[in-house]
């Protein structure tokens, strides 16, 4: 194994993820997704304060799958990843009004 294998085994098993997932406020938002528990839901802005694309971004390039990023949702409710995030939450116990979440009842109160 050469050192940078090792440099990058290192780094994936601490953060998995490429580019904003790797910086400090790319780990902020998914200690934030992470904190999310069962059957609860947050929303892009909820996780990424003032910059809810950025959240997106640290999701898309992620892939760390303990990351439960079927729990973040649009601010209307609607999902970004359709049915398959429907069903997973749905599995939890999450409530639907139509295609969206009921935020009222399965938002998480603001935390941060």
């Amino acid at each position: 194994m050469t050192i940078r294998a090792a440099a990058d085994a290192v780094t994936t098993t601490t953060t998995r993820g490429r580019g904003a997932a790797r910086t400090d406020r790319g780990r902020a938002v998914l200690e934030r997704v992470r904190a999310t528990p069962p059957g609860f839901v947050r929303t892009y802005g909820d996780v990424s304060p003032g910059a809810p694309r950025f959240a997106g971004t640290v999701l898309h390039e992620c892939d760390d799958p303990t990351v439960p990023w079927q729990r973040i949702v649009r601010a209307d409710g609607s999902l970004a990843k359709g049915e398959r995030q429907r069903r997973l939450l749905e599995a939890e116990g999450v409530p639907f009004k139509g295609d969206r979440v009921d935020l009222r009842v399965a938002r998480l109160p603001d935390l941060l």
